[in-house]
């Protein structure tokens, strides 16, 4: 698949996991079959817009959010690279890496 693909699926796994919900609480919100959603978010599928409209409103994100900075140098571009590793831990890992780069700043700083 494409990479576009790719990184939205990823974004749909961010998004889907930072909300607590599984592949088939997503797919019941959503009217998309579990086994569909796997395969987006793993790049396998080319979903339709009609699909990721779906998908956005049950997880409550706009498709603006969805796509955004979408086609940037995305290999260079390591605000949106952190931004993509943090949003795909859980809350509290989300917490710790934020903790650990504040403190991490302060040494930086002395």
């Amino acid at each position: 698949m494409s990479e576009i693909s790719k990184i939205i699926g990823q974004r749909i796994r961010n998004y889907r996991t930072s909300k607590g919900f599984s592949q088939e609480k997503l797919a019941e919100l959503s009217g998309c079959h579990p086994t569909y959603i796997g395969q987006v978010e793993r790049g396998e599928k080319n979903a339709t817009l009609e699909s990721i409209e779906k998908i956005s409103i049950a997880m409550g994100i706009s498709l603006s959010q969805l796509f955004e900075k979408l086609g940037d140098n995305e290999s260079e571009n390591f605000p949106l690279k952190c931004y993509e590793f943090i949003a795909s831990k859980s809350k509290i890992e989300q917490e710790q890496l934020y903790k650990m780069l504040v403190e991490l700043d302060k040494y930086k700083n002395q």
